[in-house]
């Protein structure tokens, strides 16, 4: 279907612009939304003649948004949420979610402006995209943690993530270093130099007792 466009739609064109897209695509979505009109000759009559005034309208809008978004590019969303040790969520943060945070903060946006493509299953900071205006997109950040702790150090540009993991790695390092220590060592058996000087593990002193019991006997 052959259609007008009212607006910048991505990557199919901006406003005046006749282009050609599929039935379904035109049909349900960008003539409903009145994004664009059928590109018949009456309705290209009426566009050119109102060309002038749509363009304005569009010009002032865009204006707005971009006000707008001065204020909200770079907004934080904290959403606290239960996840397991390897930071997957019980459960996601979806777009109602984000919408109700920076509504929290004072900003005014509507869910069909937040653009997410799925949603977030997973600790840490994610980037959002918020289209105030079809040529206005700003970019804001969903922190999401296990605890407010969590939520502070992953402001802060810690990856919590990554880090949990080194933490693992580690003692995992450790372990396995300690255990090849003394090979000669039953398992949980203790080496002597942690002991301190003079002193002994119980069961050599009983040990010790026993042969000089036995000396005595046999003298």
């Amino acid at each position: 279907m052959d259609i007008i466009l009212l607006e910048r739609v991505e990557k199919l064109g901006t406003i005046g612009d006749v282009v050609t897209v599929k039935d379904g695509y035109a049909r349900n979505f960008l003539l409903p939304q009145k994004k664009a009109l059928r590109a018949n000759a009456a309705n290209k009559a009426v566009f050119e003649a109102n060309r002038e005034r749509l363009e304005k309208e569009n010009a002032e809008k865009r204006t707005e948004a971009e006000k707008s978004g001065e204020k909200v590019a770079g907004a934080e969303v904290v959403l606290i949420r239960a996840a397991s040790n390897t930071g997957q969520l019980y459960g996601s943060v979806n777009v109602r979610d984000m919408v109700a945070g920076l509504t929290a903060q004072g900003h005014e946006i509507d869910k069909k402006q937040v653009i997410m493509g799925a949603p977030i299953k997973t600790i840490g900071m994610h980037d959002v995209t918020v289209a105030l205006h079809p040529e206005v997109h700003v970019t804001v950040k969903a922190n999401v943690a296990r605890s407010d702790d969590e939520a502070e150090l992953q402001s802060q540009g810690v990856d919590v993530l990554a880090q949990m993991f080194e933490d693992e790695q580690r003692e995992i390092e450790e372990a396995a270093a300690s255990n090849t220590r003394d090979p000669s060592l039953e398992p949980g058996e203790i080496p002597e130099e942690l002991f301190e000087d003079g002193a002994a593990p119980e069961a050599d002193e009983a040990t010790e007792d026993a042969a000089e019991a036995n000396e005595e006997n046999e003298g």
